[in-house]
């Protein structure tokens, strides 16, 4: 079997930046550091995590008095590092700075009295925590093209459109196409709000997609970004699943396949991905090709104080 391995894959800076938020947190406080929410959405990463001493919660009533608390890297509302103060804790945002350039984004066009049009999934801790940045009523959720033709603004000449970070670039390109056929004058975000790393995986994907037989992501179920390269490579006609670690993959399925893809998400680490190497190389005679279609060099700082923990 010939393993095509797709790179950029797995971690990028701002889950990694998450991850050492905490450890470092652990070291400077000592056990237990309280996380709201899963750091990132990966359970190998969470479970090492609770082994060093954090306790992940829902929300921050589940947080004692005079103990730390971090946030996780989607982002949260103005409420909570709010409600953090009102009570006195000491918190560490682990809010990815790309997720974070979109709240101030969002900020802004509400002090120019736009409307915000936010293309994302309902329910994600991104999307919920980006609604929380402006006040209710100022933005608008966009899940599909049908969303991007039903909706009815009270001023088509006063309008903004964001996106969540972790989307499919081609779904989000034809919602995009919508909104600005039906709205000439919107206004498009500074850049691209799709994050480097999601744009590159899924670009990877498409590269290795069309020569292989089937093809087998790592990442979590809840992970955005992870469900989009399977629908990637979906897409591309290549029949393609989601597993979480080696202990998911099923043999049976890659009865025939000669060619078999293999990426991971971006909150996944590369040790899952040489567990599922390992474990189809104890089955079938393997040979790796790594296929790289972009080099990432982005890292972020730490938040002060944590820098020399």
């Amino acid at each position: 079997m010939t393993l095509l391995i797709a790179a950029p894959r797995g971690f990028c800076a701002g889950v990694d930046r998450a991850i050492v938020i905490v450890e470092r947190a652990i070291e400077k406080y000592g056990a237990p550091v309280y996380v709201r929410h899963e750091i990132v959405h990966n359970k190998y990463v969470v479970d090492n995590l609770k082994a060093k001493g954090a306790i992940f919660v829902e929300e921050l009533d589940q947080v004692p008095d005079g103990v730390p608390v971090v946030f996780s890297a989607h982002g949260v509302p103005k409420a909570v590092p709010a409600e953090a103060e009102e009570r006195g804790l000491s918190y560490l945002d682990a809010t990815c700075p790309l997720v974070s350039k979109v709240h101030r984004q969002a900020e802004r066009h509400v002090k120019a009295d736009r409307h915000i049009l936010f293309i994302g999934h309902k329910g994600h801790p991104e999307v919920i925590g980006t609604l929380g940045q402006v006040p209710e009523g100022t933005m608008t959720l966009i899940e599909t093209v049908e969303d991007a033709e039903a909706f009815t603004p009270a001023d088509p000449e006063n309008l903004a459109f964001l996106t969540q970070t972790t989307l499919s670039v081609d779904d989000t390109t034809a919602i995009v196409a919508v909104l600005e056929r039906r709205f000439p004058a919107i206004q498009p975000p500074k850049g691209e709000d799709i994050c480097y790393a999601t744009s590159n995986r899924q670009a990877a994907v498409k590269a290795i997609a069309p020569r292989c037989d089937a093809l087998y992501v790592i990442g979590a179920p809840n992970s955005s970004n992870s469900v989009r390269l399977v629908e990637v490579a979906q897409r591309e006609g290549t029949p393609a699943r989601l597993i979480q670690r080696a202990e998911d993959i099923d043999l049976d399925w890659l009865k025939g396949v000669k060619t078999l893809g293999l990426t991971a998400g971006a909150s996944a680490p590369e040790v899952l991905v040489r567990e599922v190497v390992d474990l189809i190389a104890r089955h079938f005679d393997v040979r790796e090709e790594q296929v790289e279609t972009a080099q990432e060099r982005i890292s972020f700082k730490l938040p002060r104080g944590l820098e020399a923990a």
